[in-house]
């Protein structure tokens, strides 16, 4: 690791946006544990924290053209973070209904009232957990991540402050994650061992 930096923020990143390799080096020390950090605080997940750092390092390589643009470099991180772990909510969620037709197919061939328990825990898992998020929390989320507004019109709306909506949806997302990640993976336990079962 560096022990100072090279450049400053906007050096940096107007090298990196010209493809310098070693500015990109550069940009990766100072900037990991910053990302790092926020994935943390967002998933309170260390691996899937590990796993955004890479992810988000990569994303500003291929959208590096753009970087000499950027004015709010770390808002800009915190964003594309943001995003990384709403995306893996969602794929978590899609491995889960590719399982779930797993045990529909079966339950098909069988008509198995086990099979239609788990069907029927899973389809609640997702919906538990925005139900349980906090009256604000579930607010917001549910009007950025599935009604599509901004979150400028959540604000006025909710007659919130931006900021706070911000905090709102961080919050939001790293309760739900931690939710889901405890109950759909108890979830595919079950399933795998129903599919498994002899």
């Amino acid at each position: 690791m560096f022990a100072e930096p090279l450049y400053n923020e906007k050096e940096l990143l107007l090298l990196v946006s010209r493809g310098d390799e070693l500015a990109f080096t550069e940009l990766f020390h100072q900037y990991q544990n910053r990302i790092y950090s926020i994935a943390y605080k967002l998933s309170d997940s260390p691996l899937m924290a590990e796993e955004i750092v890479q992810d988000v390092l990569l994303t500003i390589w291929l959208r590096r053209a753009d970087l000499h643009r950027i004015q709010h470099f770390t808002a800009y991180l915190y964003k594309i973070v943001q995003n990384k772990i709403y995306k893996s909510l969602q794929r978590t969620a899609k491995n889960y209904r590719h399982q779930l037709s797993s045990v529909d197919q079966l339950a098909a061939a069988g008509n198995d009232p086990e099979s239609y328990t788990l069907e029927k825990q899973y389809e609640s898992v997702l919906h538990e957990g925005i139900e349980k998020l906090p009256q604000q929390q579930r607010q917001v989320y549910q009007l950025i991540r599935q009604k599509g507004m901004k979150r400028a019109e959540v604000a006025v709306l909710l007659k919130l402050q931006p900021e706070t909506v911000k905090f709102h949806l961080s919050k939001a997302v790293k309760n739900l994650w931690n939710y889901c990640q405890l109950h759909l993976h108890l979830f595919i336990a079950f399933v795998i061992s129903w599919l498994l079962r002899g």
